[in-house]
């Protein structure tokens, strides 16, 4: 019997997939439980945790809810937790002034997630109107309509400081407004927080998988949010973006969506040197659990590969709504 040797392949990528072992080996990229940030809502008055119907298994916390959940997450070994507040739709106005009220419940929440988990989590907070205002957007509107650019950015620098003074570590202004990261950056240093961080939205589409968290933050939008969140058919626009952010001093990036935009990350991740994060978007969250309620996906399969996919285009830093289920497993 003669056989004919150089046939086959002598160079078998296979060999690197033979068993668990052997593929957990040579794994180029790995989860860790420090890559993961936990956001939550918190809801002003409520009694009881309220689930989000279009999130399985999130919900608008109260405040003793949100407490546990801090300890949870930095028990589970989760890196920060971004904080939404959920005021009484009373409270809603023109203006967002309870975006600005030392009492609001965006800051009531930070001092008690601070009580509780000190500087062992990093406390990170939302810095936007659009939970504050009766009409939904993320700015003060001029006589037309329209989301005032700089009256806004007035705004904004007010919530710097209050968030500041409950005690974050880090602000994340998510609003798209220009200039937005050096008004905050000035704000913080003369108020004496030059140790708070900025995580700059960068790239913040205006997409269509933002629905269910319309409901998370009880949203009274009215209209599109297409005059200041960037256009999903434009990529040079995010390095421009990029490039003003971290000329105005951000100390961190973010891309958000993440999985519809991962080639935006990998461009942004690949420009930089400072940590990059991108949020895995409630819609994004919607879909895996959809599916797999249906029986169509493995769930837990699912979640691991979306975000190892986000952390292979670049993400040092992944905002999930599984940051701690996924935590305890890694």
């Amino acid at each position: 019997m003669s056989t004919t040797y150089g046939t086959f392949p002598g160079s078998r990528p296979r060999r690197l997939r033979t068993t668990p072992a052997m593929r957990r080996m040579v794994a180029e990229y790995r989860l860790h439980p420090a890559d993961l940030i936990l956001p939550a809502f918190v809801r002003e008055g409520a009694g009881e945790p309220v689930p989000i119907s279009a999130m399985p298994g999130v919900v608008q916390h109260t405040r003793d809810s949100l407490r546990k959940a801090a300890v949870e997450a930095r028990e589970a070994g989760v890196a920060g937790i971004m904080l939404f507040g959920v005021p009484e739709d009373a409270k809603k106005d023109a203006l967002g002034t309870a975006g600005t009220d030392p009492d609001g419940i965006l800051q009531v929440a930070i001092r008690d997630v601070k009580a509780e988990v000190g500087d062992e989590l990093v406390i990170m907070s939302d810095l936007c109107l659009d939970e504050y205002t009766d009409h939904g957007h993320c700015g003060v509107l001029d006589s037309e309509g329209r989301v005032d650019n700089d009256a806004t950015l007035e705004r904004y620098a007010e919530m710097a400081q209050v968030q500041a003074d409950a005690g974050v570590h880090v602000v994340g202004p998510s609003g798209m407004m220009d200039g937005q990261i050096g008004v905050i950056r000035d704000a913080l240093d003369q108020t004496g927080h030059e140790d708070v961080s900025v995580l700059a939205y960068t790239a913040k589409y205006a997409s269509a998988f933002y629905g269910p968290f319309r409901e998370a933050i009880g949203s009274s939008l009215q209209g599109d949010r297409k005059t200041y969140q960037q256009d999903p058919a434009n990529a040079r626009e995010s390095l421009r973006e990029l490039a003003l952010d971290l000329a105005e001093g951000a100390d961190m990036v973010m891309v958000k969506p993440a999985l519809p935009y991962l080639d935006i990350l990998a461009k942004v991740a690949d420009a930089v040197d400072v940590p990059v994060a991108a949020y895995q978007i409630s819609g994004e969250y919607a879909m895996v659990e959809a599916a797999a309620a249906n029986g169509w996906i493995d769930r837990d399969r699912a979640i691991m590969e979306t975000l190892t996919g986000i952390k292979r285009a670049g993400a040092n830093m992944i905002l999930t709504y599984w940051a701690t289920e996924v935590a305890r497993q890694l």
